[in-house]
């Protein structure tokens, strides 16, 4: 199998995820959105986006799908198959709705329109974007207090999935430090090599400076 993936976050997510995994399969570095690209990539994802699973019977996207696919393959519970397992798609649910969403909405205006040069920052919806991070982190402060992972007690998808954005934020310079529980959690992802740097040994040309505002 081949995985398609660039730099940006959920690609990222599924790299990590299969070298965390181990998984056998080939990386290749793509970028569908490139002029002159996308007659190569719709019949493998139709959306155009990446991360994307090609295999002998067909493509699989979406970087929850790529990361059960690869968990099953691996015969491993990174991805909860046991009691553990409604626990897990909670945080997935939860945490794709709420705290992954204000992430993504605070880089969205501070890295990836300036990376791309989508416009100015939209300082209206930073606000909006610090607000929802705030009472989101909250909620997964409260938890965290008391279990150092978000399901069962080893490290999960949940918890993968839950951080999407924080390798980047570098950029989004969201209040991570106000969550002392929110940031020891995110520190033990860090200490995981296949979190810390997906990309290591592979053709990856990083991502374009964000440009000065």
């Amino acid at each position: 199998m081949k995985l398609y993936f660039s730099r940006n976050p959920n690609p990222r997510l599924a790299v990590a995820v299969a070298r965390t995994l181990e998984a056998k399969v080939e990386f290749e570095f793509a970028s569908p959105f490139a002029p002159g690209q996308a007659d190569r990539y719709r019949p493998l994802n139709p959306n155009l986006s990446l991360p994307i699973l090609a295999g002998p019977t067909g493509s699989l996207w979406e970087a929850d799908a790529i990361a059960c696919r690869l968990s099953r393959d691996a015969h491993s519970d990174f991805w909860r198959t046991g009691d553990d397992e409604p626990e897990m798609i909670r945080w997935l649910s939860w945490g794709k709705e709420n705290f992954v969403r204000a992430c993504d909405t605070v880089h969205f205006e501070r890295g990836t329109k300036q990376r791309y040069g989508l416009g100015p920052i939209d300082q209206e919806k930073i606000g909006e974007g610090l607000g929802e991070f705030g009472r989101a982190a909250g909620i997964l402060e409260a938890e965290l207090v008391h279990r150092q992972w978000l399901a069962g007690n080893a490290v999960s998808y949940a918890d993968f999935r839950m951080a999407t954005f924080l390798p980047f934020n570098d950029v989004a310079r969201l209040p991570l430090g106000d969550y002392p529980s929110v940031a020891r959690w995110y520190r033990q992802l860090e200490a995981i090599d296949a979190w810390h740097d997906p990309f290591k040994g592979l053709d990856a040309p990083p991502l374009p400076p964000v440009k000065p505002v």
